[in-house]
């Protein structure tokens, strides 16, 4: 585990009123678009300019070299159906496979409108999961005894009748939560680059790329390094520390990033998650060494950022803590400019939503 020793701050994040009706509720396919047709909102904080375009224009915004760094996880089918010893039903998400075959999980009870976080789990219960399987939670994850705050995490060891893929191929669901309304296929949450599954939750900045506008990013001589995070469940509540995710950072990629940066070229993440993969394995002087583990990485203003030079991303909820990632890369009177616009321009939030490329530095 690779850890910045940064104290975790809970305070002073950027906060807003984000309006029910601009949470998207179904994939953009779902509202008679392209995938690449949702809305693009470019800003750069040297002069606080702001674009309003599709995501399809994205080549327009970049130059011949630049370096797009893109997360290749894919999304699992990480949530299951699970009964407790009294015959009541939760929905269990599955969040990060550890070493030693444990997993970090979440238990959320059903409801009308999706699921919400379930604290009345006791260390030690098991719950049945389909076709016979268990998952014992044993204690709460990264919660230090005596400490009365609710436990939405737990570590736990499932006990399943098969290899994990082919299990949740057949019996998982993905994970989605009260604004997404209806169900919807696993494919709706992959990117068409994801090479290799792991993660709770779609790295969702990338799913808006078509291999069509890949092939025009490249033509136009725009590069990509893949990199790898699996990512864990959805944003730490405000009481949790950071928790460790996997990631892996190859050889290749990094050379790439480093030859850019080297001849002055532009290093462009493709989320959150890719940041926090590349930060974990990047000097203060901005040099990139491969690597692979686990990072509890969290980036603030205060440790700033060292790899890039611009984020794409999505739309973040009020108070979340990646807002504090976008603070240390555009700095908070930008980031305050930009949230304005995209509220006042009636912009979607989540991973179905419009996206939000910021370029330059502070």
């Amino acid at each position: 585990m690779i850890d910045t020793g940064d104290t975790f701050p809970i305070t002073d994040r950027l906060d807003f009123t984000l309006p029910a009706d601009l949470e998207a509720d179904r994939p953009a396919e779902a509202r008679g678009l392209a995938r690449d047709q949702v809305r693009l909102m470019v800003t750069n904080p040297l002069d606080d300019t702001l674009t309003h375009t599709q995501f399809r224009r994205l080549p327009d915004f970049l130059h011949p070299g630049d370096v797009l760094v893109i997360n290749t996880s894919g999304t699992l089918p990480a949530a299951l159906l699970a009964k407790r010893a009294d015959g009541s039903t939760l929905e269990l998400h599955l969040s990060t496979h550890l070493p030693g075959d444990l997993w970090t999980v979440e238990a959320r009870s059903l409801s009308e409108k999706g699921s919400k976080p379930f604290f009345g789990i006791e260390p030690g219960e098991t719950l049945t999961l389909p076709s016979g399987a268990t998952a014992t939670l044993h204690l709460p994850y990264l919660h230090a005894a005596g400490d009365d705050r609710p436990v939405r995490l737990w570590l736990a060891a499932l006990n399943l009748p098969g290899d994990l893929l082919p299990y949740l191929t057949e019996h998982g669901f993905p994970i989605r939560y009260g604004y997404v309304r209806e169900s919807w296929p696993l494919n709706a949450y992959q990117t068409v680059y994801a090479t290799e599954a792991g993660s709770a939750e779609m790295p969702s900045a990338g799913r808006a790329f078509t291999p069509e506008l890949i092939t025009e990013c490249v033509a136009r001589g725009i590069q990509f390094a893949p990199l790898l995070l699996h990512t864990g469940v959805a944003s730490l509540e405000s009481h949790e520390p950071p928790y460790e995710e996997f990631f892996r950072v190859p050889t290749d990629s990094a050379r790439l990033i480093n030859d850019a940066r080297a001849h002055g070229r532009r290093i462009i993440a493709v989320g959150t998650t890719a940041i926090r993969a590349l930060e974990t394995v990047t000097e203060p002087d901005g040099v990139v060494h491969a690597g692979e583990g686990w990072t509890n990485l969290v980036i603030t203003p205060a440790r700033g950022i060292w790899a890039i030079d611009g984020l794409l991303t999505g739309l973040h909820e009020p108070r979340a803590s990646h807002l504090m990632m976008l603070e240390a890369l555009v700095g908070r009177a930008h980031l305050t400019i930009a949230y304005t616009e995209a509220l006042r321009e009636h912009y979607l939030w989540h991973e179905f939503g419009d996206l939000h490329l910021l370029l330059g530095s502070v």
